[in-house]
């Protein structure tokens, strides 16, 4: 009996001794390459509790419960890292990842971040993304499936515009390395697009905000994306092809001086796209020969321990040629089905060309406290655009039989009419803009118990635009017989513009901010970042201040893991060419920048789901409402932006982001945006009317109209999962799903304005992939094919797997009476691809 109480006794202190323990693990990796480093010691601060990460940099270490702890991780050739360990409750659990830094790599700038994150600031690494199924083969594309309040344009998914929180495309800002990016102004159709700017085989990690974002990001209206390329450190490279084309990047780095820290790093990615295997899915039949290129380089050299000069160079030519030669389109309902057809004679040949070149000089002087950085940047983007096309078709418009007990059934029982139409355009821009800007900031740690400190940034910039623009365009429409405008003494032409405009404007922005941190370890943290943006512009002489910030609060003594933020601020969009340009083709020069005010309130809760993996979930929400003036108002036809050139609106937006993301399945990350939306406007004086489908001869006054961008509700998922025994064997589904966007009647949209709506946007991506090689399989697959590579995969992709007929924009036919259809432009049908991808 005293045996058996003894062992009772021993083992109750066992299991007390164990239950007051906790779990920290993760990964730990290389800061600049992303790469997992092994063997690192981690150890809690003053104990002797240590482990070691194994070979893919994963770490599990056991520490004291209800206990405040600091973990260190420590790994020759690396400056050490160290992570506070809040008190941890019994038996918990918590992930925290490590990124070392290369003790040579001394000119990465890196900020010490403290734990409370920006909640709407969506920061992803793009390894998983490169797998996702795209038609578009874009960067873009992914935004609406891991950003919030990010909604794909009209242009679906031929498109790589996105629309952000009630704004349109020319709202969103993007930075590559610091380097703001531009983009082709003349593209009127999502198949004319061709790569956007950014390479996704290049790039390390993203960051975006839907908006309430820093004083440090430039003048635009509703986001902004921020890109960061790879810091390569070993020789790399990788091929992809398939049915819509083909890429290719190398990169590595090379001791090049006396000292090991003169070290010349490259970065070189090749894209080729053709998207005619995709045209050949839509209502317009004919000969599709698109060819888009893309080339780029992202050079640096560490001249010294402080000194580092970069250099990104980009060549993008797209070239889209088309022949069509018929058309047929149905639509309406089971009660009143139309049927459209066309013949065309013509072609429609476009160019747009555009590089990009940039030169930076960073400066990170060795400083034992208080650290430094300096930057001067000078970029040039130069773009020749041209749209060439004479298309003549010959349309009918007939009413079929519905009645599926019919023998006619699906053939013609009325003529609505038929008739002529021809566009006629030679458009071309050359488009030049050049910069120079110097950035810099410089941190300030305080004393005291608490852990304050400030981070001070600043930053000018003057930028120099050109814009040589030629407009010809007409079209003509004839109807039984009839040219309209009716018009018995002579030839009208439906529409006609006719322009020459030249453009030179300078401008000069700057900014200062300070990020104030305050770190209780026992309660909390705070950080408060607040700036003041200025820019002046010499075409109309408009000086702006933009003031903006932002308060992240994160509660270090609840046993959640909760963030919660408030920002807001000023924000002004100073016109460009586009914006300036009237719909009669004049330019306003006296244009005023667009204004609006942001406030935006989130938060993000971190949390476990045992049952589906050890990392954590992250649930992000936010709401927000942004009042607009001086807007310049516009009508989207497809991705065409028509502006009226003039301040003759105001407006609003307010919405609900939510996003989730996570590892449904372990090892296969996932997200779930989930985004609600009003966006109205105004044009000042007129009085908006709907129409009355009770009394057709009394409209209905409205106080505001949906702006062109008013999507009700947008749900976007990226999901992967595998084989339960079997990882190789991969699946990657895209889901969109949203209403639909607002649309007027042609050249009579502004008191019937955006009176009706397509219908609503759906459709599914799934990619089944199947991993040929891993290097890790060396020893068991000696004579594999694919040996030399790192990684293998071979994918087939279903495009519009639901074979969803999504409208992206109306083709208007008129009747010799004046009476109007709209008849759909759908987008692709579903289409099957094969990629191969290699990763050397």
């Amino acid at each position: 009996m005293k045996h058996i109480l003894l062992f009772f006794l021993f083992s109750m202190m066992s299991y007390v001794g164990y239950s007051q323990k906790a779990v920290v693990f993760g990964t730990i990796t290389d800061l600049d390459t992303g790469l997992p480093v092994e063997f690192a010691t981690v150890y809690i601060e003053n104990s002797n509790n240590a482990t070691e990460s194994d070979s893919k940099g994963k770490y599990r270490i056991e520490v004291d419960a209800e206990t405040k702890q600091r973990l260190i991780v420590s790994r020759i050739g690396y400056t050490n890292a160290s992570a506070f360990i809040p008190a941890l409750p019994v038996s918990s659990k918590r992930y925290i990842n490590i990124k070392l830094s290369p003790q040579e790599s001394d000119l990465e700038i890196v900020v010490r971040e403290s734990r409370i994150e920006d909640v709407g600031m969506v920061k992803e690494e793009v390894t998983e993304l490169r797998l996702l199924p795209s038609a578009s083969g874009n960067l873009e594309s992914v935004l609406p499936s891991i950003a919030l309040g990010v909604s794909a344009g009209s242009g679906g998914e031929l498109s790589s515009q996105y629309n952000v929180r009630g704004g349109n495309y020319d709202e969103n800002l993007v930075y590559v390395n610091d380097f703001e990016i531009f983009r082709p102004q003349l593209i009127r159709a999502g198949q004319q697009e061709g790569l956007s700017f950014p390479n996704i085989d290049l790039i390390r990690d993203l960051s975006f905000s839907s908006g309430g974002f820093q004083s440090k990001f430039g003048d635009k209206l509703s986001s902004v994306l921020d890109i960061k390329y790879k810091r390569p450190e070993e020789v790399k490279g990788s091929i992809a092809m398939s049915m819509l084309g083909a890429s290719a990047h190398i990169e590595g780095s090379k001791r090049i001086g006396a000292n090991a820290y003169n070290k010349f790093r490259y970065l070189i990615g090749a894209r080729y796209k053709t998207n005619r295997y995709l045209l050949g899915s839509l209502d317009t039949k004919g000969e599709y020969l698109p060819e888009f290129t893309d080339i780029q380089a992202y050079l640096t050299y560490d001249i010294s321990r402080s000194l580092q000069v970069g250099v990104l160079g980009n060549y993008n030519n797209s070239i889209y040629e088309f022949t069509p030669v018929s058309r047929s389109t149905t639509l309406g309902l089971i009660t009143q089905a139309l049927r459209f057809t066309s013949v065309f004679e013509g072609g429609e040949l476009d160019r747009f060309k555009n590089g990009t070149t940039g030169v930076s000089f960073t400066y990170v002087p060795e400083r034992d406290k208080n650290p430094l950085y300096l930057k001067l940047l000078a970029s040039n983007y130069q773009s020749n655009e041209e749209e060439n096309f004479d298309i003549l078709g010959f349309y009918r418009l007939a009413e079929i039989e519905t009645d599926l007990g019919s023998d006619d059934f699906g053939t013609e029982v009325a003529v609505l009419g038929v008739g002529t139409q021809q566009q006629y355009v030679r458009n071309y821009l050359h488009n030049r803009i050049y910069n120079i800007a110097h950035k810099g900031g410089f941190e300030l740690q305080l004393d005291g118990d608490a852990v304050r400190s400030h981070f001070f940034q600043w930053g000018v910039k003057y930028q120099n635009e050109y814009f040589d623009d030629r407009l010809n365009e007409w079209e003509r429409l004839d109807s039984a017989g009839f040219s309209l405008p009716l018009d018995p003494q002579e030839l009208q032409l439906a529409y006609v513009l006719k322009t020459e405009n030249e453009i030179r404007s300078s401008r000069i922005s700057g900014y200062i901010q300070d990020s104030y941190t305050y770190l209780d370890e026992d309660v909390r943290e705070i950080k408060l970042t607040a700036g003041l943006r200025a820019n002046y512009r010499d075409v109309n002489e408009e000086f702006i201040l933009s003031p903006r910030a932002q308060l992240l609060y994160k509660p270090l003594s609840w046993s959640s893991d909760v963030s919660f933020k408030l920002s807001g601020g000023v924000y002004y969009q100073p016109p460009i060419y586009r914006e300036m340009r009237r719909l009669d083709g004049t330019v306003n020069l006296n244009l005023k920048s667009q204004k609006s005010l942001h406030l935006v309130g989130g938060m993000s809760y971190d949390f476990y789901w045992k049952s589906m993996s050890e990392k954590p979930f992250r649930l992000i929400t936010e709401v927000y409402y942004k009042k607009m003036t001086n807007l310049v108002s516009y009508d989207i036809d497809n991705v065409r932006i028509r502006y009226s050139g003039e301040n003759d609106a105001e407006g609003y937006a307010m919405g609900l982001d939510i996003r989730l993301n996570g590892e449904f399945v372990p090892g296969a990350e996932s997200w779930v945006n989930l985004s609600f939306l009003s966006t109205k406007e105004n044009i000042i004086d007129i009085d908006h009317l709907q129409y009355n489908r009770d009394d057709p001869e009394s409209p209905l006054v409205r106080t505001s109209v949906p702006r062109p961008t008013d999507r009700l509700m947008a749900l976007s998922m990226f999901f992967q999962d595998y084989l339960p025994n079997n990882e190789n064997f991969r699946m990657h589904l895209n889901l969109s799903v949203g209403t639909g966007l607002p649309f007027g009647v042609k050249d009579n949209n502004r008191v019937y304005r955006n009176a009706f709506r397509f219908k609503p946007y759906h459709r599914v991506d799934i990619g089944f992939g199947y991993q040929l090689w891993k290097r890790d399989w060396g020893k068991m697959k000696p004579h594999h094919p694919f040996k030399f590579s790192r990684d293998a995969w071979l994918s087939v992709e279903v495009f519009n797997l639901l074979e969803v007929s999504n409208v992206a924009s109306n083709t208007w036919i008129k009747t010799v009476t004046d009476q109007q259809f709209a008849i759909p432009n759908f987008l692709t049908s579903r289409r099957i691809n094969l990629r191969l991808r290699v990763d050397i």
